[in-house]
């Protein structure tokens, strides 16, 4: 059941108070959830005491480093298939796999005016580059080939791409103009319901495989009271109206 949620800050604010042992938690992050996560936490530590330490990358680059025994106690994908890759192999607390976040893509141009209600600028070919995540790397990447095999576009637009190592590189290619287009995170161009800048069509999402995201909590966390209250706070109501303000949806 959750709680409501000024109830739910009195109980961490008394959990606090009463001499509970407050610790550090290091979370891997996928790059299209970045400034989300960073209000989530910021709000979570103020509730809990807990403090949070943030690292930011392609969940491709991060499940590796999982792999090879990176220091990280909980992982908040981009996908399902990665988190799910961890807990078949054993590295991660069984049953503690969730979905967080479902993701939305957009095709955006820092450029006002320049991405209009549709795909059309993409058909014309009218721009110099078209930015994508590495689609080996990033799942908003393997969405973005979705959407132009969808589209037929693939082959059509192929020498115009420039990949970004991860979906936040990918957003400064646009941001910067070396690409007058790009496939970026809904999240990275909304404030508060509206395209922050730039203009950009949401690609509808029957365009491409559902971009839904799942959190784990690893096998180093398994005794971190922290670490499973950060995950139980990113199921709860107030977390939730967070991540829907940066253009997500959640189950």
């Amino acid at each position: 059941m959750k709680l409501p949620k000024k109830l739910t800050a009195v109980v961490l604010g008394c959990w606090v108070a009463g001499g509970a042992h407050a610790e550090q938690i290091h979370a891997a992050v996928a790059a299209n959830f970045m400034a989300p996560m960073k209000e989530l936490v910021a709000q979570f530590e103020k509730d809990s005491g807990h403090k949070v330490s943030l690292s930011f990358g392609s969940s491709g680059k991060i499940f590796a480093q999982i792999q090879h025994g990176a220091p990280f106690q909980v992982f908040f994908s981009a996908d399902q298939a990665k988190a799910k890759a961890l807990e078949d192999a054993g590295l991660v607390v069984p049953g503690s796999r969730f979905t967080y976040a479902i993701g939305a893509l957009a095709l955006w141009s820092a450029q006002p005016d320049f991405v209009g209600k549709s795909y059309a600028r993409l058909k014309d070919g009218d721009f110099n580059k078209l930015a994508l995540a590495n689609p080996k790397l990033a799942p908003y990447g393997a969405a973005a080939v979705n959407v132009l095999e969808a589209l037929q576009l693939k082959q059509g637009t192929r020498s115009k791409w420039v990949q970004g190592e991860n979906i936040a590189q990918t957003y400064q290619f646009v941001a910067t103009g070396n690409a007058d287009l790009g496939f970026v995170a809904l999240s990275q161009i909304m404030d508060k319901g509206k395209i922050r800048e730039g203009s950009a069509w949401i690609v509808p999402s029957e365009f491409h495989s559902p971009i839904r995201q799942d959190a784990v909590l690893l096998k180093s966390a398994e005794n971190s009271a922290g670490a499973k209250a950060l995950l139980d706070y990113l199921r709860g109501d107030e977390a939730h109206s967070i991540i829907h303000a940066y253009g997500y949806d959640t189950e």
